[in-house]
């Protein structure tokens, strides 16, 4: 196919696709997706090998935000039936994060619900960043605790974080529809602030929200644009209790599709698969994996993902290989001190939005695994909702029981 050719010829140089190869990419047929995900495949081999880089969420501070993001189980006015504690004491939050590394993680993301840090809430995160890398001294750190003020970036990074992930979820011509209480500017900001402060910016979108291949194509080079050094895709969680309940809009072919559209857009980025695989991947979850080059080991922020032990058995089953700590992630021509590959400042972590639907520390909810139906059961209908898949997280941080990782 010569849009996919010259897709593969555009990622090994770097250039941007045209608005239109993209838009194409999302609309192939099913019959084509194999040689779409063949494509795709060649360029993030070509920047990142086999390597799958492992990230793993700390929910610092659980529910009662103030904000009305649509997709999220922590919005304001939420019915969803999640955890709400309030915040982490840097020994609870170390502790948790000692789990994932021990699962082979090598970038622990801590996320709070909120609108954004106070200035306490700053001193209080840097604590934890200290305390985390007491105990482990490679780990790379990355903060997302919403809307930055000024200074507050620089403060983070003074403590020890590497990145700050703060997501755009959607385009800016249907961000207010998706959230009234602050705007697609505000997102926007917020990223910059992390690059001007010298962290790596984590940057990206949540998909199945209603949106259409414009309006997916517009965040996605909206994205480019801000040049972040990591992209999570999340692919919407509908939690019961959030405005966003009835939006069952993607299937593990559509979700295919989107992840290559977005390797070709940023093809020298990390490109994690965040919240909503277990959900919306489903078993086609090894073949994302010749797409994106990063993904979250166990639970998301407020849902359960899959089992830490059978993340780590796909990735070998599939031919791919743990990123080493030791390992840098990003090309050398984006510079990267350290693994985390900040250049001049980009970016790379989840976000609260991230679990939104998100994977990243997205204060949505995460990928989920749910229960195994009975064998006996009947297989559920294409295109049905899978709300068996979604499971409210109910273990590690902000509980008695040990964490999934």
């Amino acid at each position: 196919m010569d849009l996919l050719n010259t897709l593969v010829d555009k990622g090994l140089r770097r250039e941007l696709p045209t608005r239109e190869e993209a838009l194409a990419v999302l609309a192939t047929s099913d019959d084509e997706l194999l040689d779409v995900v063949a494509a795709a495949g060649k360029v993030r081999r070509h920047w990142f090998g086999r390597r799958v880089k492992l990230n793993y969420l700390v929910n610092l501070k659980s529910g009662l935000c103030p904000e009305d993001c649509s997709y999220c189980s922590q919005r304001l006015g939420s019915k969803a039936g999640i955890l709400k504690y309030t915040w982490l004491k840097p020994d609870e939050a170390s502790e948790a994060a000692a789990a994932g590394l021990a699962g082979g993680a090598k970038r622990v993301c801590l996320v709070a619900s909120g609108r954004g840090p106070t200035d306490r809430d700053v001193d209080r995160v840097s604590e934890t960043i200290k305390a985390i890398k007491g105990q482990n001294e490679d780990v790379e750190v990355c903060a997302c605790l919403g809307l930055l003020s000024d200074g507050q970036a620089e403060r983070l990074r003074e403590a020890g974080a590497d990145a700050y992930n703060h997501n755009l979820n959607t385009s800016e011509g249907t961000y207010a529809d998706i959230t009234t209480t602050h705007t697609y500017a505000d997102r926007v900001d917020t990223v910059q602030k992390a690059h001007a402060a010298g962290l790596s910016a984590c940057s990206g979108l949540i998909a199945g929200m209603g949106e259409s291949d414009e309006d997916l194509v517009d965040v996605v080079f909206s994205l480019r644009e801000l040049d972040p050094d990591s992209v999570p895709v999340n692919f919407l969680i509908p939690f019961e209790g959030t405005p966003l309940a009835k939006e069952w809009n993607l299937t593990p072919q559509r979700c295919l599709r989107i992840l290559a559209m977005v390797r070709f857009v940023c093809p020298d980025v990390e490109v994690r698969i965040a919240g909503g695989r277990e959900v919306h991947l489903r078993t086609m979850q090894p073949l994302a994996l010749n797409l994106a080059n990063s993904i979250f080991l166990g639970d998301y922020l407020t849902s359960e993902g899959q089992a830490g032990k059978a993340d780590l058995e796909m990735i070998a089953d599939a031919g791919f290989e743990v990123e080493g700590a030791g390992e840098v992630t990003l090309p050398e021509h984006r510079g990267a001190a350290g693994g985390c590959g900040s250049h001049a400042a980009a970016g790379d972590c989840g976000s609260h939005e991230d679990e939104a639907s998100s994977g990243c520390g997205s204060h949505g909810g995460g990928g989920v695994c749910g229960s195994v139906p009975a064998a006996a059961e009947a297989a559920p209908a294409v295109g049905e909702p899978r709300t068996d898949l979604v499971a409210v997280r109910r273990r590690g941080a902000g509980t008695d029981l040990a964490p999934n990782a």
